[in-house]
């Protein structure tokens, strides 16, 4: 037992230098998923020793010799192939694994870089909200900018995407950090758009929705009515002057009240009738006067 147990330190000693920082396998997994690493054998021989290894922590975590069982940690063993799995799966678990299998037929090793993402969370599509207060008439009217945002994630990418056409990335690699990404559209713009979240393994994606999130902003729309409001008084004006200046250039003759408000000539009827009621006030009071005078000169 003794002399069994030199030879596993022994082995242990040998296994830093042989495993290097290399790996034989590659596994990447999500965060709360499980991972299961092989050893190949088809079953295990009474004097088997299968011994498995995580480097960052230096020690052993699980093994089977004369056919026992021991772990020592949440890791479970396969008794009869010695394949190591590990369930619910944390960051913590990224790293080195090293499996040293001892048979009769001699001694073999395998290294495994095992790789834990977070779960992705699904990106979330804003408008800038400064844009609203940008004095810009460009990025108020025909532009919407917009921001797509993940929080809290690490070693993913943030793009945008045209249709099938990459606008724009970015990445992040070990910060746990809030990732944003912008993008302009045009309000009237028919192109799908979406926003897509990735790591090696897996991704999420957001479309975006242009009629619902590109809205015009607040005081844009108070800008639009006061620019109505003043050009109708504009336009009342105009009409006022037109129909000032006809009844000063029209010669009416006898008086009128035909004021027509339902044909498309409305407004030059309005002014024909005061043109009319003005000239017939001024024909009557000097008729009068006229008539008076003869009186005058007759008597």
């Amino acid at each position: 037992m003794i002399l069994k147990t030199a030879f596993l330190y022994l082995c242990l000693l040998i296994m830093k230098g042989v495993f290097g920082v290399g790996a034989d396998e590659v596994k990447s997994v999500t965060e709360g998923d499980s991972v299961t690493l092989n050893t190949h054998l088809t079953h295990i021989q009474t004097q088997d020793h299968i011994l498995w290894q995580f480097e960052s922590q230096g020690t052993r975590i699980a093994e089977i010799y004369a056919q026992i069982l021991c772990t020592y940690d949440r890791p479970q063993l396969d008794n009869q192939t010695g394949s190591l799995t590990i369930t619910n799966i944390t960051s913590t678990d990224s790293g080195l694994y090293k499996l040293l299998i001892i048979r009769n037929t001699g001694t073999s090793y395998k290294r495994f870089n095992v790789t834990v993402y977070a779960r992705l969370p699904v990106p979330v599509i804003i408008r800038n909200s400064s844009q609203c207060s940008s004095s810009s008439e460009r990025s108020s009217v025909s532009i919407c900018v917009l921001l797509c945002s993940v929080m809290n994630v690490t070693r993913v990418s943030l793009s945008w995407y045209k249709g099938k056409s990459l606008l724009s990335s970015i990445s992040v690699s070990d910060l746990n950090i809030r990732l944003s990404l912008p993008l302009e559209v045009e309000y009237q713009d028919t192109n799908t758009y979406r926003c897509v979240i990735n790591n090696p393994i897996t991704n999420h994606t957001q479309h975006l929705n242009i009629n619902e999130i590109c809205r015009p902003c607040p005081d844009f729309i108070q800008r639009s009515h006061l620019i109505l409001l003043i050009a109708a008084v504009v336009l009342l004006v105009i009409v006022s002057s037109v129909c000032l200046i006809y009844c000063h250039y029209n010669n009416c003759k006898q008086p009128a009240m035909n004021v027509s408000i339902y044909t498309p000539r409305c407004f030059i009827n309005i002014a024909n009738s005061f043109c009319k009621l003005k000239k017939c006030y001024y024909n009557s009071s000097h008729s009068g006067e006229d008539t008076l005078h003869q009186t005058n000169t007759t008597v």
